[in-house]
């Protein structure tokens, strides 16, 4: 083994700047979109879970797709806050290996919710009298589990292999995250393999098998809505899977950005991530809150049975 090159049992993570004036403000702002990603998801959890109205098989996949936002959040964004509140800005290897799995695992996750929904819309539209039939609750609940093991197992092999790696040059990570690039750049010992099963499985696994699936729904939709004669018809049935085309279309616009940032440019790919992991959740509920009837009519009967419990007391 060269002098340079050794077993870390920790990884020392720059965060998102280096600046130091910028520090707070990162905070605050990283603070402030983490609380309305928690508070927004979480209210739009309990409003699927308390309100009746909205125990439908869309809704259950967002309920799904909102703890997978805020599972996904957390598991990025504690290290920023917690970095300027301790100053720590370490993290041991078996921390940085889990968070990797949580990034990548989640971030399968969603897409597969989603991909989930497109199906749901599908159904919805296309074949509105068998609808309760096709999505009852035993078909929405193996949906919802293949969506979640398949997002677990389809990183475990990358977590073998990382394991596997027998040393690294360096134990510096300039990311405010610990994600597959870091591992692959330092590491000391052979990893083609390693490399070559992210180039073939990420964009397969991550882009082509859900954009097949979720555009051939949405190539059904389409045309079933290009049969309706009215255009008052149309718009109707266009605006039941409006909120979730908009999910759709912000999610793959940061993974083509994801993907064309250069991997020699680390402070734009970092920027990206920080779009991706603090700012999408945020838009989520936001969505499907401001173009969803169904979820401001719920909001608003809950909220009026809040004033009238507090009218009655």
């Amino acid at each position: 083994m060269k002098q340079n090159e050794t077993i870390f049992t920790f990884f020392i993570l720059k965060g998102v700047s280096d600046v130091p004036q910028l520090q707070a403000v990162i905070f605050v702002l990283v603070l402030l979109m983490y609380l309305i990603a928690l508070v927004g998801n979480i209210s739009l959890l309990l409003l699927v879970c308390l309100d009746s109205h909205l125990h439908t098989p869309m809704y259950f996949f967002l309920a799904n797709l909102s703890v997978v936002d805020m599972m996904s959040s957390t598991a990025t964004l504690h290290k920023i806050l917690l970095m300027f509140i301790t100053g720590d800005n370490t993290m041991v290897y078996i921390a940085c290996l889990a968070q990797f799995y949580a990034h990548a695992s989640l971030s399968g996750h969603g897409l597969f919710i989603l991909t989930a929904m497109s199906y749901d819309r599908y159904v919805a539209i296309c074949r509105p009298l068998n609808y309760n039939i096709i999505m009852n609750f035993r078909i929405c609940l193996l949906l919802a589990s293949f969506c979640w093991i398949l997002g677990f197992i389809q990183v475990l092999p990358f977590i073998v292999m990382i394991t596997l790696i027998s040393c690294y040059t360096s134990n510096v990570i300039d990311h405010f995250f610990c994600d597959l690039g870091p591992f692959l750049e330092h590491a000391c010992s052979d990893t083609s393999i390693l490399e070559n099963i992210s180039n073939i499985q990420g964009p397969i696994i991550y882009i082509i098998f859900p954009f097949v699936l979720i555009s051939t729904s949405y190539l059904f939709i389409f045309r079933t809505i290009m049969k309706i004669t009215s255009n008052i018809g149309r718009r109707k049935v266009f605006t039941t899977c409006s909120s979730h085309l908009a999910l759709i279309v912000l999610l793959y616009m940061t993974l083509i950005f994801q993907y064309l940032v250069p991997s020699n440019n680390p402070g734009s790919k970092k920027l990206v991530s920080l779009f991706n992991t603090a700012i999408v959740p945020v838009l989520n509920p936001l969505i499907y809150s401001l173009k969803n009837k169904d979820v401001k009519t719920a909001f608003r009967r809950r909220l009026g049975n809040v004033k009238l419990i507090f009218c009655q007391m």
